[in-house]
């Protein structure tokens, strides 16, 4: 033994580091060299990632529609409000004092007012029958209050208590709320999500099939490769570790593809989506992944690679007799 060596065995924790370094050493050749397999086979490899990636867009894509349709659906409980239309008799300064006496009020967030003329200009654009109303000598259209509530429509029984106070009030002859079509678009989405969560797990395991069954055929075109380390003394995880490498890789390349092709869809979309959300009247932008969501899409890709692999290694290895 050299006087280095020597020297080096007899330091505390020389023997640990060399240890965690050949360790060290054995992983990175494991992951490069497994990336170097997939590079030698272009054809399968892109083949394998193609459908890989793919059953990933899928699912995050269905991801990716529901946080949208949930966007909308919290612009949609925002806009919900109180229209309280005033008695005829009540004047433009009356109904501006009554609206100010409102807003005061702790569990409403704003009061907006229409007036007569404002809301026969509104009627006459968008009903159809501007020549029609031009013939009216009187403005038959009541003064009306939008009023907002505070906390949207998380607390139904807050809002109905709300409504039941204002339809007493002197001033107002009808106040008007309607939650049907909330609690449709909230049973809609609950019905959307559950699909989705099923769909998601059904791609999820086509994903670890795939991977499993990429990982059969390699270990099958090295199948006399795994015999020799066997015999020679190889460990099991020595001769595991490029197989759940290789799956690794596969899901980490798979799961880039999919984030471009969600996030080029996305962008195909976003111009008409945003042109039919302006004919509403509102301009609704479409959500992208975030760092976060594409770095969990990634992971997740590469750990659906992973156990793909291992599972498989389980099987195979048991079955082949080479433990």
């Amino acid at each position: 033994m050299a006087r280095a060596d020597f020297k080096r065995t007899l330091k505390p924790g020389g023997l640990i580091v060399d240890k965690l370094k050949a360790y060290r050493d054995l992983h990175a050749h494991a992951l490069f060299s497994s990336l170097g397999r997939l590079v030698a086979s272009p054809f399968n490899s892109i083949m394998t990632i193609a459908v890989l990636a793919i059953a990933i867009a899928l699912a995050s894509g269905f991801y990716l529609i529901m946080k949208n349709f949930n966007q909308l659906a919290g612009n949609l409980e925002t806009t919900a409000q109180i229209s309280l239309f005033l008695e005829d008799g009540v004047s433009e300064t009356e109904a501006k004092h009554y609206a100010e006496a409102i807003g005061r009020n702790p569990d409403v967030r704003e009061v907006k007012l229409i007036s007569r003329e404002q809301a026969m200009a509104e009627f006459k654009t968008h009903s159809g029958f501007g020549n029609a109303i031009s013939v009216l000598k009187t403005n038959p259209l009541p003064v009306v209050l939008q009023v907002l509530p505070r906390g949207g429509l998380e607390d139904k029984q807050k809002l109905e208590r709300l409504l039941q106070t204002f339809r007493t009030e002197p001033y107002v002859d009808i106040a008007q709320l309607d939650l049907q079509w909330v609690e449709r678009l909230h049973s809609i989405l609950a019905v959307s999500q559950h699909a989705a969560a099923l769909m998601n797990t059904l791609l999820a395991c086509a994903v670890l099939f795939i991977a499993g069954n990429t990982i059969r055929l390699e270990l099958h075109n090295r199948r006399e490769e795994v015999i020799i380390a066997r015999l020679v003394g190889a460990t099991r995880s020595f001769i595991q570790r490029p197989f759940l490498y290789t799956g690794f890789w596969i899901g980490f390349i798979s799961g880039i593809v999919a984030w471009f092709i969600v996030t080029v869809m996305m962008l195909i979309l976003r111009q008409s989506v945003e042109k039919l959300s302006s004919l509403y009247n509102d301009f609704f932008h479409l959500l992208f992944f975030d760092f976060s969501e594409t770095l969990l899409l990634i992971l997740t890709a590469s750990a659906l690679g992973v156990v793909g692999s291992w599972v498989s290694l389980q099987f195979l290895l048991q079955e082949a007799k080479l433990e």
